[in-house]
């Protein structure tokens, strides 16, 4: 099958469009006539990434982080992201992103996050638009606020968050609410610190997000609303599995399906 192919799938479930301005979705490097056997699956193009996909003979490299945001004048081996670059091409794999535009898409990241939490009566945390599918309007954008299916304390909430996408930690912000009762929550997975104002706005017990500034989330803590950071990859990895899932059932077994293992990138000492 054709890169371009596989391209015109990918379209359908989150077509680029749809990404922020700011956002770089698309195909990145390499060839839209590359006759694709294998892919390979990561949320950011590391070199580790990179060097998996290359050893796994892999034809085409899918992830949710583009690894070009800039322009750049330079593609060489004198700057970590050329030499990645580099790397693809010299491999013949066509690298090809989806981040915002995936964020957005009905039953992607904002969807597939309040689905792990439980919540009902969804609604876009940032609304982009509505797009016409089975004869009604659905509403698609960044994040999503809902209701829990019965209220919980705050500390039940992060609990439940962490067992929900299987993190080693979660960090609260809003020590003073642990024991105060939740029900009307918001999830923006990645980083959400644009949509803490929003959440506020419509009336949120919590925020479920990453990468919170130490001054975002005291000064959040402090208006009412707690935040739980569960961290960018710990909220977003399952990126992977669905699209792994996605493709394995548009492709028929037509091709291979390899997924990056877990690659947490902070521990804890």
């Amino acid at each position: 099958m054709k890169c371009v192919e596989i391209i015109d799938l990918l379209q359908g479930l989150a077509p680029e469009e749809w990404a922020c301005e700011w956002d770089n979705p698309g195909l990145l490097a390499g060839r839209s006539d590359k006759e694709v056997k294998k892919i390979y699956i990561a949320l950011d193009a590391t070199d580790q990434v990179i060097e998996a996909a290359v050893q796994a003979g892999a034809d085409m490299l899918l992830t949710h982080h583009p690894l070009i945001f800039k322009p750049i004048k330079k593609v060489n081996d004198q700057n970590f992201i050329t030499k990645r670059l580099v790397r693809l091409i010299q491999a013949d794999i066509s690298y090809y992103a989806m981040h915002t535009n995936f964020d957005a898409a009905p039953g992607c990241m904002a969807d597939l996050g309040a689905e792990r939490l439980g919540l009902k009566s969804c609604v876009p945390l940032e609304l982009f638009g509505e797009v016409e599918a089975g004869g009604q309007a659905i509403s698609y954008g960044i994040g999503k606020t809902g209701l829990l299916d019965a209220p919980v304390t705050l500390r039940t909430l992060a609990a439940q968050v962490k067992k929900a996408f299987g993190l080693p930690f979660v960090v609260v912000y809003g020590q003073q609410l642990l024991d105060e009762v939740v029900e009307r929550i918001s999830i923006c997975p990645g980083a959400g610190g644009s949509e803490i104002e929003r959440a506020l706005a419509n009336g949120s017990h919590a925020l479920v997000t990453g990468d919170i500034s130490h001054h975002q989330g005291i000064d959040c803590a402090a208006r009412g609303m707690a935040i739980i950071d569960g961290g960018h990859y710990g909220l977003e990895h399952v990126f992977i599995s669905y699209m792994a899932e996605y493709l394995e059932g548009k492709l028929g077994g037509q091709v291979e399906i390899l997924e990056e293992p877990p690659a947490w990138p902070a521990v804890i000492m």
